[in-house]
């Protein structure tokens, strides 16, 4: 891949990240919050149809799989409109293709039907095959944008990751407001993004608003720190806090999918967190199953603590 070819992809990915994040506000100011499931299908397939059209006209060659492409969820309709959602590319062509864009639309359709609510997100993240064919490969580029809070997180060619604002002067998730005697406008735009360690003696562990999972409330009381449990809605809204501060770690064991991770790990990894399966192993992408067990993302430094306490409660894991 040449160096401009490397640059697009990243600026591509934070590009349609934001503006589908963008057209999701305007479908909750059209559709409301009265009618729940309308607002969700509507966000949901109008946000899919967006990407799908963007990449196809953007990187005609690239395959796609997008959680509202599967076959399972055709029957699905967005408000005012009798189209069936835009089917992903075959699941043959995928596992063939030199380069995959993963993505999931809207990540937290929940949070996102509730009136108030900004723990929701936007995925679009880049898989390619490795050098001299084969059946491995990495996440190249991601961006996971969060609408409601004015953010996109995403990597950077140049290497790393970058926070970006989308109004430049806004408040800054990382330190919580702007500096004291400095002009909001004076904030820029993006910033280097880097994983934060924890506080000495300290974790905060991203969980579920509705099902904290029961192993990593044993993980809390096995832990040899003052744990506390912080509930957060989609899984972009989980790893994208670890980045920014506002929490330490996000273990989950309870089922994902590729598309519920693909673009945060992209980011994560590039801001120097830990990113792995439960069991450590490391988490890979474009498989023929796109289901996905398991994750752990923090900072490096708990890595092993968490890791040793996972395997300690293993017994609770989900089967």
């Amino acid at each position: 891949m040449t160096e401009i070819a490397a640059v697009d992809d990243h600026a591509l990915a934070a590009e349609l990240a934001g503006a589908a994040g963008r057209l999701l506000l305007g479908v909750r100011d059209e559709v409301g919050f009265a009618d729940a499931r309308a607002l969700k299908d509507t966000g949901d397939l109008r946000a899919h149809e967006y990407l799908m059209a963007a990449l196809a006209e953007r990187c005609p060659g690239d395959a796609v799989l997008s959680e509202e492409g599967r076959s399972s969820v055709a029957g699905k309709r967005a408000r005012g409109s009798d189209r069936a959602p835009t089917g992903n590319t075959t699941d043959a062509e995928r596992r063939a293709a030199r380069r995959v864009w993963i993505v999931d639309p809207l990540d937290g359709t929940r949070e996102y039907s509730e009136e108030g609510r900004r723990d929701w997100a936007v995925h679009v993240a880049l898989w390619e095959r490795a050098a001299g064919g084969g059946s491995g490969g990495r996440l190249t580029a991601g961006a996971v944008a969060l609408p409601a809070q004015g953010l996109t997180l995403r990597t950077a060619a140049t290497g790393g990751a970058l926070l970006v604002r989308e109004e430049p002067g806004g408040a800054d998730q990382v330190t919580g407001g702007t500096a004291a005697g400095r002009a909001a406008r004076d904030l820029p735009r993006e910033v280097p993004l880097h994983a934060p360690a924890p506080d000495a003696g300290k974790l905060r562990i991203a969980v579920s608003r509705t099902r904290p999972p029961e192993f990593v409330t044993l993980l809390a009381e096995r832990l040899d720190l003052d744990v506390e449990l912080v509930p957060i809605g989609s899984a972009g809204a989980k790893i994208s806090a670890v980045l920014l501060g506002e929490v330490d770690a996000y273990a989950h064991a309870g089922g994902q999918y590729e598309w519920d991770s693909a673009a945060p790990v992209a980011v994560a990894s590039a801001a120097g967190a830990h990113a792995s399966r439960v069991d450590g192993a490391s988490l890979a992408y474009n498989r023929d199953d796109p289901w996905l067990p398991d994750i752990l993302v923090c900072h490096p430094v708990s890595a092993s603590t968490l890791l040793t306490g996972i395997r300690d409660v293993g017994g609770a894991l989900p089967e």
